[in-house]
This record gives structure tokens, sequence and C-alpha cells, in this order.
């Protein structure tokens, strides 16, 4: 199955220091509010997923998730979850590392795009 969501080896070593320090996390990608958008990491525990939320896959054992208007736009693409330094202006967990959370995307292909509309029903 092609992944929605992936992760680079550099922003999976800061999940698992972050992990280590707050226990099971989540992200959410932010729909503009603070920083931009951009992804979000949370202690499970300290963020609540709306009804409106969606669960685009995992990432170093973490849920990702993003709101169901937001999906709409970003559907033909993999999100990768990057990491860069400096600092973002929202409330995410790597923040005071002078540290943030990226997004780079690529659009699917067509036939990755057929093989997810045959997977997924929930959406």
């Amino acid at each position: 199955m092609t992944p929605r969501v992936l992760i680079t080896p550099e922003a999976e070593a800061i999940v698992e220091k972050l992990r280590a320090q707050h226990g099971p996390l989540i992200f959410h990608q932010s729909g503009g509010c603070c920083d931009g958008s951009q992804p979000m990491c949370f202690a499970a525990d300290d963020f609540k997923i709306g009804n409106i939320d969606i669960c685009m896959g995992e990432v170093a054992g973490c849920k990702f998730y993003m709101a169901a208007d937001q999906f709409e736009y970003w559907k033909h693409t993999q999100l990768t979850l990057d990491i860069t330094k400096g600092r973002g202006s929202s409330f995410s967990l790597e923040i005071p590392l002078g540290l943030r959370f990226m997004i780079r995307s690529r659009i699917f292909t067509e036939a990755e795009l057929q093989e997810l509309a045959q997977q997924e029903t929930t959406f």
C-alpha cells in the first residue's frame, strides 16, 4: 500500500527524543493557525482529536491527523514529515529544541491514486 505520510530518518530521531520525554505522541497538520500550515507534535493526551479530523497514517509510531476539509486540498499528495533548524511559533513539542517539523510533498501518480481510492472508504 502506498502510504499517505512518511518520515525522514532525521525527523524520526527527534520523534524518539520527544517520546522519551513526553510519552506517546500524535501529529496534527495545522491548517494555518500560529505558524501557517505546519505539522505539530503533541503528547497524545494533550490534543483532542475532533470529529472532523482524519488519520492520514502513522509515522514513527505516531498517528498523523488532518482536518477533513484540509485533506480535500492535500489528498493528491504524499506528505513527508521532516525537521529543520529554527524556531517556529507554534505549540509543537520540538520548538524548545530550536527545531521545527515541516512537510515536504509530492503528487501521487495516477496508479497510486487509484490504489488509494480502492483502499480508502472512510474519507
